[in-house]
């Protein structure tokens, strides 16, 4: 079952020029929602003035060597391992998620246009039911237990929001299609379709163009903190510092001349408090 080509079955029905057509303009409301949301955002325009901004502060030249480390240690940290995450169970969720999304949309790629009219060798088709399980997985796993709303504020799983649109219309896409290929019943093609189109479609009003933006600040984040300018705020200074103190005789008056480690705060515990 998982080793068969839904689409192959669907090209049957429908012309193949339909299906390949349907995936272009997806394809196309994802490139176009993204440059809109840019614009109306202006958020491209906000992390070049900001980074522009920086540079005043900043107390060393960065060379062509540190970025490429600075490149390399944002996609290996920050992208694929998702490591800003500090919730290890909401690190596991999105991984899955993330890993599970890509592969179900290389896959349709593949078994839409390489492999259109016939069957698909096993293994594409079984990483596009795997890539749509992976989705399941941690996108149910995120809806229904580490929301923050719902885990720490007590809002119902079932509230749902405009923010909500990218996740639920991520989870009905696999969903419904994995449920097409296990039972081909024109219900759930019909649910995929529709399910597909919000979830490419609706990038101005989601979080998809999220995707493309994050790197990006995560990148910039590693810069300012590598060349000092550390994002136009203070140093960060160490209060036992007998200089510093001298500097700033409040510090030893109020809080004494070893100051406390003020402790993990509000991560000391976990937000039950509803």
């Amino acid at each position: 079952m998982f080793a068969s080509n839904p689409f192959a079955d669907l090209a049957t029905m429908v012309s193949i020029d339909v299906i390949q057509g349907y995936v272009i303009l997806m394809a196309i409301l994802v490139v176009g929602g993204t440059i809109i949301d840019m614009i109306h955002k202006k958020s491209a325009k906000y992390f070049f003035a900001k980074a522009k901004a920086a540079e005043a502060n900043r107390k060393r030249e960065l060379g062509a060597g540190d970025k490429v480390g600075i490149a390399v240690s944002t996609v290996v940290v920050d992208v694929m391992t998702s490591g800003e995450f500090c919730n290890p169970m909401r690190r596991i969720s999105h991984l899955f998620t993330m890993y599970g999304f890509i592969f179900f949309i290389l896959s349709t790629i593949g078994l839409v246009f390489a492999y259109p009219t016939h069957e698909a060798p096993a293994i594409v088709s079984q990483v596009w039911h795997l890539g749509a399980l992976m989705v399941m997985f941690g996108g149910y796993w995120f809806w229904f237990f580490i929301r923050v709303d719902v885990s720490a504020e007590g809002v119902p799983w079932y509230r749902l929001v405009k923010a909500d649109l990218f996740i639920l219309s991520l989870l009905g896409t696999t969903t419904f299609g994995f449920l097409w290929s296990v039972t081909m019943s024109n219900l759930f093609l019909g649910l995929f379709v529709i399910s597909g189109t919000v979830l490419f479609g609706g990038v101005l009003w989601s979080k998809f163009a999220h995707m493309f933006f994050k790197p990006a600040a995560a990148f910039n984040k590693r810069v300012i903190k590598a060349d000092g300018s550390n994002e136009n705020m203070p140093d960060e200074f160490d209060l036992t510092d007998p200089a510093l103190q001298k500097k700033f005789p409040d510090i030893p008056e109020y809080m004494g001349s070893n100051p406390p480690n003020m402790g993990l705060g509000i991560k000391r515990e976990k937000p039950q408090h509803y």
